[in-house]
């Protein structure tokens, strides 16, 4: 996906390595499938046929629904009945239902296990659901599809759910003849059929025998649907949308995925196994995509791009995303992770064949420089508090499984392969891939398979070095100390931001790859893996650690270093990720207390004369973090540091102007929109005035006069500058467009009005049904912008707390990502009591490390404040910002 203890045997569930796994009396081998779903009962009729090897003399059979009702189990073996009418107990907590019968079945016979149920097409974007959508005439339409990851194939079908339990499945569906079927594989046969729902008749569609799979990956779809092909490919690759969403808009993805399968082919050294790959773009859906095999489904804004209305940013995302899912076929897919503990293999590796295939295709984008201020901070910032979790995290039980599609799972794991790349070299690296993909496929395999398989093409002890990085939670930071002008002393110790760290924390030692950069270039070869070390420099007046940031670390130098780093920025002896990533590490470090603050400021300003977006993209970063722990602190030095962040950008900004035209590049496009949003954002006039200007002529009519790019910039400025007709207008715009990234970028700017009337109409969005389920973290966006907002979500989630649990339950991830977003703007002790407070009382199963998370955050902004609290508000006064 595209980012998301049992302690004894219970009946039905087995604790293994405190796993909840199903007995492994039988193993299941082929499903026959066939769902009939009712669009006007909100149900589905099901059977499905198992096919089973007996491992052990079974008396019973267990295995996973949930949401099922069941008619009718029926077992046999050998062409004899063992039991029609077997005893069903079912355990809601492990979500298995046993089977229990008089007769034995046999070890080492064959054995089916038919089963009749019927299933709620639920509206929870989970398993078997309901998608709605506009038609054209304004009514309504329903599509019945799927989303079966982590653990809700079984609320679709009875199953052996767990991703080691790898089947072959044949899928018929039963629908009104003109509604489109999808599934997995291609059609096999289509008949005429009784419908047992209407009577009347219907097409039952049989699809092909799929290859061995895991269940999470099987995918079915049921409505009326738009479709455009290519043949690019050897294989047909398609694009599917319902009515109401532009099928033209398609063609990016559609070509991009022709050309993406033909080029992992040839990386990969395997060929796409399935005789078609279809893509759909899905009304609700919880996750950007899912890249079930032969069927990927997608949220409409992450495949369907129509380029007139949507700027640079999303080309980039849609493109991330396609090719993200795309590796998936064979990573993931093909070879399959054994247990929920190396989720890191299928994201880690998905994410970074994205940025891999990306920067191929697209070199200009130059995608692997903003790599380091994208995944590389992301997994560094969850990595920085004590709630994170290993790469390889034990999970036991499906409630634990949702909270892992994180940056961890998938930034973290992504940034290990990257460094791993760049150790062993991108050719043997690959090759080691290779290796791995042809020896595990249609098979599963645990971390060490991957390591063993980069060892053998690399002839280096990877295992060792890499397993200290995947089975413990955290990095380092490593400080820098000058003993001469040849030697520097450097030391490693856990990196915390909260700036505590326990001697009883700090145990773990890394291999931490230095890729010491120097006038002659750069040194791969040295490693710290001890606590600390000495090391020779060619001669101290130039050097830099960790070049181009492939290394999962930070590094701490001194304040006059810092200032030597600066200068050789604007000699040009840093490469653009070197220059965007001591930034990121200097920021960091002020947060965790390792530096002042005060310095980091005056570092940033030294940046002034910097040309490049990913650099500028990671000083507006480093500002904005200050400004969000100073949020709740003294107007004075508020306005100070909006007024530094002005004075930084604005020059820049007016520099490049607001204009775009067919020759700016894509990184260009960026650039330009990222300055002027943010000079706009922090009280430049001239932009300000600029914006509204634009807004007036859009609103009565003028399409033309926002360019795409910076439409989110100036719907918030409108909102931050303006007032309730302003609000109407873009609440308007957003009820009247067709174009989904037209309407979320609405949704995430109205909270930006400080109005508390119009806070109170943006949170009424919320549970209004206005808004989908899959879009109400939208609107949260812009209150997290302003301390009215911030206090203004933690009141709702307090006040329509039984809601929120029932509109998003816990077993699903939406609800950990709301908790997050109503708690983690918090920067002070009164408010993170509150929040304690209200979590008391209650369970937090299913968003428990969301919570824990967001009040690490929470913490780390206090003991930040405590620090550099006189610090800040002095260094805003002597710079000239203060009042």
């Amino acid at each position: 996906m595209c980012r998301t203890q049992a302690t004894a045997e219970v009946a039905g569930g087995v604790n293994i390595q405190a796993r909840e796994l199903l007995p492994a009396n039988v193993i299941p081998r082929h499903y026959h499938v066939t769902l009939e779903p009712d669009f006007t009962k909100l149900t589905f009729e099901g059977a499905v046929v198992i096919d089973l090897d007996v491992v052990d003399d079974s008396k019973s059979i267990s295995l996973h629904t949930i949401e099922l009702d069941i008619h009718n189990v029926k077992i046999t073996s050998g062409g004899q009945t063992i039991s029609s009418s077997p005893t069903v107990t079912y355990n809601e907590a492990t979500q298995v239902s046993k089977f229990d019968f008089d007769n034995t079945v046999s070890k080492g016979s064959n054995a089916q296990l038919e089963i009749k149920f019927t299933g709620v097409l639920n509206d929870k974007m989970a398993g078997f659901y309901r998608s709605t959508y506009k038609n054209p005439d304004g009514t309504e339409g329903i599509l019945a599809v799927t989303q079966m990851e982590p653990t809700d194939a079984r609320r679709a079908f009875p199953c052996f759910d767990e991703p080691s339990l790898k089947a072959e499945f044949t899928v018929t569906l039963i629908a009104d003849k003109n509604l489109t079927c999808l599934s997995n594989m291609d059609v096999g046969s289509e008949t005429e059929v009784q419908s047992t729902i209407s009577g009347g008749t219907r097409k039952a569609v049989t699809f092909n025998k799929s290859p061995l799979m895991s269940t999470y990956l099987v995918a079915f779809i049921v409505g009326e649907l738009n479709m455009i092909e290519t043949n690019d490919f050897r294989v047909p690759v398609r694009v599917y949308a319902p009515p109401g969403q532009n099928i033209e808009h398609g063609h990016f993805s559609l070509n991009l995925a022709a050309k993406t399968l033909e080029f992992y082919e040839k990386v990969f050294g395997i060929e796409f196994p399935l005789p078609k790959m279809d893509q759909i773009a899905i009304p609700d859906f919880a996750q950007g995509a899912m890249e079930n095999w032969g069927l990927v489904t997608y949220r409409v804004v992450d495949l369907l791009l129509d380029e007139k209305v949507s700027g640079a940013a999303t080309k980039e995302r849609v493109a991330e995303v396609v090719q993200h899912e795309l590796a998936h076929q064979w990573f993931g897919n093909l070879v399959t992770m054994d247990w929920w503990d190396g989720l890191w293999l299928n994201e880690g590796f998905a994410t970074w064949a994205s940025w891999y295939s990306c920067n191929v295709f697209y070199p200009e984008w130059k995608v692997w420089e903003s790599y380091v201020t994208d995944n590389l901070q992301r997994a560094l910032a969850l990595d920085s508090l004590r709630s994170s979790h290993p790469i390889e995290v034990p999970v036991k039980k499906a409630d634990e499984i949702n909270q892992i599609f994180d940056a961890i799972s998938y930034s973290k794991g992504s940034c290990v392969l990257r460094m791993i790349s760049t150790y062993l070299g991108e050719d043997v690296f690959l090759e080691g891939v290779r290796r791995y993909l042809k020896k595990h496929a249609y098979r599963n395999t645990q971390t060490g398979d991957l390591w063993a398989s980069l060892a053998e093409a690399s002839g280096k002890e990877v295992e060792e070095v890499m397993q200290v990085w995947t089975k413990n939670i955290g990095f380092p930071v490593v400080t820098v100390e000058e003993k001469d002008d040849k030697t520097i002393h450097l030391k490693q110790n856990r990196f915390l931001r909260t700036g505590d760290t326990k001697p009883e924390e700090d145990q773990v030692l890394y291999p931490v790859f230095l890729g010491l950069r120097t006038k002659d270039g750069v040194d791969k070869t040295l490693t710290l893996s001890n606590r600390e070390g000495d090391f020779a420099v060619p001669n101290n007046d130039f050097f830099k650690l960790n070049a181009n940031h492939t290394g999962l670390y930070r590094t701490s130098y001194s304040p006059e270093r810092l200032g030597k780093l600066g200068v050789a920025a604007k000699q040009g002896l840093l490469s653009v990720e070197d220059r965007a990533g001591i930034i990121a590490d200097a920021g960091a470090l002020a947060t965790s207390g390792y530096q002042k603050t005060s310095g980091v400021l005056s570092l940033l300003k030294g940046f002034n004369s910097e040309t490049e977006f990913v650099v500028w993209n990671e000083l507006i970063s480093r500002v904005a973090s200050v400004q969000g722990a100073w949020i709740f602190e003294d107007k004075s030095v508020r306005d100070g540091l909006e007024a530094f962040q002005r004075d930084l950008v604005s020059h820049k900004a007016h520099e490049l102007g607001w204009e775009f035209s067919e020759n700016d590049g894509h990184i260009e496009q960026q650039f330009k929109a990222m300055l002027f949003g943010n000079a706009g954002i922090c009280g430049d006039q001239a932009i300000i005035t600029a914006a509204k200007e634009m807004f007036a002529k859009y609103m009565a009519g003028d399409k033309s006069a926002i360019h795409p790019n910076i439409r989110g910039s100036v719907f918030s400025m409108a909102l931050k500058h303006g007032g309730k007709e302003e609000y109407d207008a873009i609440l308007n715009f957003y009820r009247t467009s067709t174009n989904s990234d037209e309407r979320n970028t609405a949704l995430r700017c109205l909270g930006r009005s400080k109005n508390p009337e119009l806070i109170q109409r943006t949170l009424g969005l919320l549970f209004s049904g206005e808004v989908k389920d899959q879009d109400i973290y939208m609107p949260t966006a812009g209150l997290r912008s302003h301390p009215e907002g911030i206090e203004a979500l933690f009141d709702f989630m307090v006040n329509n707390w039984d809601e929120l649990v029932k509109k998003l339950p816990p077993a699903l991830s939406m609800l950990g990502t709301m908790v997050t977003i109503f708690t983690s703007s918090f920067t002070k002790k009164e408010q993170l009591e509150k929040v304690q407070k209200f979590f008391a009382d209650k369970s937090t199963n299913g968003f428990d490390q969301s919570l824990a998370q967001s009040l690490d955050a929470i913490r780390s902004k206090i003991s930040w404040l405590e620090r550099d609290r006189a610090d800040v508000a002095a260094w805003v006064k002597e710079n000239g910002y203060g009042a």
